[in-house]
This record gives C-alpha cells, sequence and structure tokens, in this order.
C-alpha cells in the first residue's frame, strides 16, 4: 500500500486488512494539555497533514519510550570502561 504526500512516496509494509496482527486495544490513557499546548499539537497536525491523531500519539509515546529503554539497557559494562 503506498501514500502520496506532495513529492514523496512512502509505503506501508503492513497490511491494514489483516485484524490478526493488531491487537484489540482496551485500555485507555487520557491527559490534560494546557491551551498552548493543545494548539502547538493541532498546527503540527495540519502542517504535517496528519489525520488519525490517536495513532500519532501512540506511535510518538511508544517511539520515546523504546528508545530510553533502549539507552538505559543494562550493560556489562558502564561508559567510562567501554571508552577506554
Amino acid at each position: 500500500m503506498a501514500f502520496r504526500f506532495k513529492k514523496c512516496t512512502f509505503v506501508s509494509t503492513v497490511s491494514f486488512m489483516d485484524k490478526k496482527e493488531h491487537p484489540v486495544r482496551t485500555e485507555r490513557y487520557s491527559f490534560l494539555v494546557s491551551p498552548e499546548e493543545k494548539q502547538m499539537v493541532e498546527s503540527y497536525l495540519r502542517k504535517y497533514r496528519i489525520g488519525n491523531r490517536s495513532r500519532w500519539m501512540r506511535e510518538t509515546l511508544m517511539t520515546f519510550i523504546i528508545k530510553n529503554l533502549d539507552q538505559d539497557y543494562p550493560t556489562l559494562f558502564n561508559e567510562q570502561e567501554m571508552r577506554r
């Protein structure tokens, strides 16, 4: 499945027709933002033409968490010992 945005083409390797691959989401998170934060998010979504706000929030949050977990992963040696 390919999506066309301006001059770029993105190819999706995930089949959205197969529901077995996607878990059913039953849990909910909610949080409050200030009016300025809401305005920033809304303008970002408009600028980059993001239509599915829930998916964007979920992917952004999970990307941040996964990157932090990867950086905080315990290693056999500390950073200073590995730089020697």
